[in-house]
């Protein structure tokens, strides 16, 4: 059976996926990878019946599981993760050991060792592994990559990083360190850390300077954070600085941005009218800027449609998921301090 799915995946024919975790976030992905009509949504799973059989009603072809174990018997070649963050790890490890690709939502794991774990297995199973860091895929950003590899901006000298929610996450699971891993930082500074890594070729950073809070007073190894500044230095001498925030002050329901400081240039990069889905970015020079990229929600499926697209086509390990381990140690150095 294996070796008929790994035939199947590499002549580029349609692929049968599954979904486990129907959430806001693993809902969204679904309705919206669903439309493609090279890929079988084969099976769905969700511990939430009432949430499962939302989402069966929308998609009644696919077998609907209550169990990782029902889902995994259906001859899957890949699985989206979606699922609260302890879970990562074991669930992924199991669709590889199944010969199922694995395409999760951040974090990969709650911290670098286990994340190390899950891609070094994907490796030995020769089956590929990506991550949702999504924010790769707005509009522009590839652009802007491109841009600062061939030395338009000149050298990289400094980045500013803002994540800001007026609200905190509403599931139960984000608020206990034991579930989620981590507070505002591993939620919305993820994404921070791996698009300032991203858009430079992966430099190395280490933690310069960090400050964490939680509910007003500075946070203990076992809180939770809800604000964070955080300041990296790069391997080339370059700093990075970032805040994010639940509950902000904000006046708006989301702030996000990045400023790219190079000698010869830089970028800016905002969300339009306080939205979460909507962007800007911007090419600059002294007091002169160009629209490079506008996204109006239509960016969010980016990461999982490449995933779909590598799967189609081959379905084997991807190295490139090793960059993302050093999105981990950051976070992991940040928290051990």
């Amino acid at each position: 059976m294996n070796a008929l799915r790994s035939a199947r995946t590499n002549a580029a024919s349609v692929p049968r996926i599954g979904f486990i975790g129907l959430g806001w976030i693993g809902r969204k992905r679904l309705d919206v990878i669903a439309e493609r009509a090279d890929i079988d949504v084969s099976a769905l799973c969700d511990v939430d019946h009432a949430r499962l059989a939302s989402a069966h009603a929308e998609h009644p072809r696919a077998t609907a599981c209550d169990r990782l174990e029902t889902l995994l018997q259906q001859d899957l070649d890949g699985v989206v993760i979606a699922t609260p963050n302890a879970s990562h790890v074991e669930q992924a490890l199991a669709c590889l050991a199944r010969n199922a690709a694995v395409f999760c939502q951040k974090p990969l794991a709650l911290d670098a060792r286990d994340a190390e774990h899950v891609i070094e297995a994907a490796a030995t199973a020769n089956r590929l592994l990506a991550v949702d860091y999504s924010y790769r895929y707005v509009r522009g950003m590839d652009e802007l990559r491109k841009r600062i590899s061939s030395g338009e901006l000149g050298e990289i000298r400094a980045i500013d990083l803002e994540f800001h929610n007026a609200y905190a996450p509403n599931q139960a699971w984000c608020l206990h360190r034991a579930c989620a891993g981590g507070g505002c930082l591993l939620d919305l500074g993820i994404h921070l850390i791996d698009l300032a890594r991203w858009l430079q070729g992966w430099p190395d950073m280490r933690v310069v300077n960090r400050h964490l809070y939680a509910r007003g007073r500075a946070a203990g190894r076992q809180d939770l954070e809800d604000l964070a500044f955080v300041e990296l230095e790069q391997n080339n001498g370059a700093i990075v600085r970032l805040v994010c925030s639940w509950h902000a002050q904000i006046g708006d329901e989301a702030r996000i941005g990045m400023t790219v400081h190079g000698t010869c240039g830089g970028a800016v990069w905002r969300n339009i009218g306080g939205t979460f889905l909507d962007f800007e970015l911007w090419l600059c020079r002294s007091n002169r800027r160009e629209l490079i990229g506008c996204s109006l929600d239509d960016w969010g499926c980016g990461a999982l449609g490449t995933w779909v697209d590598l799967l189609r086509t081959d379905g084997t390990f991807d190295v490139n998921v090793r960059e993302t381990l050093a999105n981990m140690r950051v976070i992991d150095e940040v928290y051990a301090v």
